[in-house]
């Protein structure tokens, strides 16, 4: 099998450590608009080569690993430049937009809209991780709209690398994912902003910060270069998001002005009932 991936940070060299594992013998290239993450991805042997997408256009599979807001033009440029034969996904977090944007591309039965729920706060090709997408989720989006022969190379190749596999379509994927990924990251990056403005004048605050804080304001650490295009191309999903949580904040706000710590017991019991809903997840 041969292997095409464009963007060799987190998520495009995780893929490549793990079909590496996953398929012995196959042969992986890559090109990244960083030279600096190329050069890093072939020392680090994320791939055997570096390739232009015209040198590649034979792969049997193109993975697009890039932000999203560059990832429609990539796509489009994939689908024109591939065979019949060859088979293309994505792996960004917003889906809508992009299948839009394929939707009357002649080729469009190439393409694979996935959502690999899998990540970590690093970004590079230094981040890859051989076992990221073990166990984890992977939305797909519009599988009726690729040749069953692809769907088929496809679904082997997330089940060598451990993943399940969910069905949503793009409307849905987006409006979920703005709920349980992107307000989680806004929410830490607005953690993050508020301690270090109050850092200014308390200077030992850091030396106070126990493992929840590090746990919550994990997420702030991301790549603002991957993230911002997330914020844009789902900007509707999100800001419903936030209304509702700015609410909960407010109300929660109101509830200690108003020192009725019997209902903020209660609201946190209730709330409590989501460690049902998260059991089970690593």
């Amino acid at each position: 099998m041969k292997v095409h991936i464009i963007g060799l940070g987190l998520i495009g060299g995780s893929f490549a450590l793990g079909l590496k594992k996953a398929f012995p013998e196959v042969e992986i290239s890559g090109s990244d608009a960083s030279e600096a993450h190329l050069l890093k991805a072939q020392e680090l042997k994320l791939i055997d080569c570096a390739a232009t997408l015209e040198e590649a256009k034979d792969a049997d599979v193109v993975i697009i690993a890039v932000p999203v807001d560059v990832a429609k033009k990539v796509a489009l440029q994939v689908l024109d430049a591939v065979g019949a034969n060859t088979l293309i996904f994505d792996a960004g977090s917003t889906k809508a937009g992009l299948c839009e944007a394929i939707a009357a591309h002649p080729n469009r039965r190439n393409f694979l809209a996935a959502h690999p729920i899998a990540g970590t706060e690093f970004s590079g090709p230094e981040a890859a991780v051989e076992t990221l997408f073990h166990q984890k989720t992977n939305i797909i989006c519009e599988v009726e709209k690729t040749a069953f022969k692809l769907q088929e190379r496809a679904l082997e190749i997330f089940q060598k690398l451990g993943m399940r596999i969910r069905y949503m379509d793009p409307a849905s994927h987006d409006r979920h994912i703005a709920y349980v990924s992107h307000l989680s990251h806004i929410s830490s990056f607005m953690l993050g902003k508020t301690v270090l403005q109050k850092e200014q004048n308390e200077k030992d605050i850091f030396d106070l910060a126990g493992s929840g804080f590090a746990s919550t304001v994990r997420l702030a650490k991301s790549s603002p270069a991957m993230w911002t295009p997330i914020f844009q191309q789902n900007k509707n999903n999100i800001l419903e998001t936030l209304e509702e949580y700015i609410n909960n904040l407010s109300e929660f706000r109101e509830l200690l002005k108003n020192d009725n710590f019997q209902e903020v017991f209660r609201e946190m019991e209730r709330t409590n009932h989501i460690k049902t809903i998260l059991n089970g997840i690593n």
